[in-house]
């Protein structure tokens, strides 16, 4: 199964889902060149993009990383160590 979401920007086209950040907003990239980072947020009005620079958006990735470890989910953990990896190295 898998759990990969994607969104499609006004103006960027196809966003890839990073993370979650917390119940409604969540980390999303470009999907090909992973350049462009958007906080994605639910509102009454629809969805909100807020761009955000690359050091911000790692360093929010490794929050969730970290949150995820305390929390003991080994799986989340993994597959976001994965996408850590894949896209900030």
């Amino acid at each position: 199964m898998s759990s990969e979401t994607y969104l499609n920007h006004p103006t960027f086209g196809l966003l890839f889902s990073l993370c979650l950040i917390e119940s409604k907003r969540a980390l999303y990239t470009t999907l090909y060149a992973n350049r462009l980072f958007f906080i994605v947020s639910t509102t009454p009005a629809g969805l909100d993009f807020t761009s955000i620079g690359r050091s911000e958006a790692k360093i929010i990735v490794e929050q969730r990383m970290r949150a995820l470890r305390q929390a003991g989910a080994r799986e989340d953990y993994k597959r976001l160590d994965t996408i850590h990896h894949q896209t900030f190295q």
